[in-house]
């Protein structure tokens, strides 16, 4: 039957570039799909180590006595603090992660009772990693919210201050996720650190 028709006709009954048109147009998509599971999937599981690694090392820190705390020899970090830097670092090298060059160097900027930790060699991508370590947080007895990634501490207002720890790490991710959606025309926006912040009350 197909013989008896004319070339036009027979266009319109073959499919094949009909269906190499479809693949073309469907293939951005799934390549989209693809990237973001396994991106958004990488970074959720850096998030969970994170977040362990942080509520860990605060319990560390909050369970040191505050007695160094008071000065100690100038220029050195008080045991508490460096106790937080030594668990992150360790546990980064653990879990085969990029210390960024952490263990080079372990000067820190001090603000009051808050010592950050910054370290962006070694190959690490920007804006690389940092620790903050607050040993004097303080948050209301209730309502308290959850610590930001700066460990800032919370206004109590008229209610009673929780002194305690609170201990930030925020991590470099390099995002493939954004040149996948470009594919479809597409721009994101996405954090370039991926961060979790623990608190812990102190005991000392």
């Amino acid at each position: 039957m197909k013989d008896w028709l004319n070339p036009v006709e027979r266009g319109r009954q073959d499919e094949h570039g009909a269906q190499l048109v479809e693949f073309a147009v469907a293939l951005p998509l799934l390549v989209v799909f693809v990237v973001g599971i396994f991106d958004f999937s990488t970074a959720f599981t850096l998030k969970q180590r994170l977040t362990n690694i942080a509520r860990d090392a605060a319990r560390a820190s909050a369970s040191d006595p505050a007695t160094d705390l008071r000065g100690g020899i100038t220029g050195t970090n008080p045991v508490s603090v460096m106790d937080v830097y030594y668990m992150v670092d360790n546990y980064l090298l653990a879990n085969n992660l990029n210390d960024c060059g952490l263990s080079g160097s372990t000067s820190a900027a001090v603000s009051g009772l808050t010592w950050t930790f910054t370290a962006s060699g070694n190959g690490c991508p920007s804006p690389g990693l940092t620790i903050i370590v607050n040993r004097g947080y303080y948050y209301p007895s209730t309502g308290g919210a959850v610590p930001s990634a700066n460990c800032s501490a919370q206004s109590p207002g008229a209610q009673t201050a929780v002194i305690s720890t609170c201990v930030s790490v925020q991590y470099a991710y390099p995002w493939k996720f954004g040149r996948a959606a470009s594919l479809l025309g597409a721009s994101t926006v996405l954090p370039a650190q991926i961060s979790a912040a623990a608190v812990a009350l102190n005991e000392n």
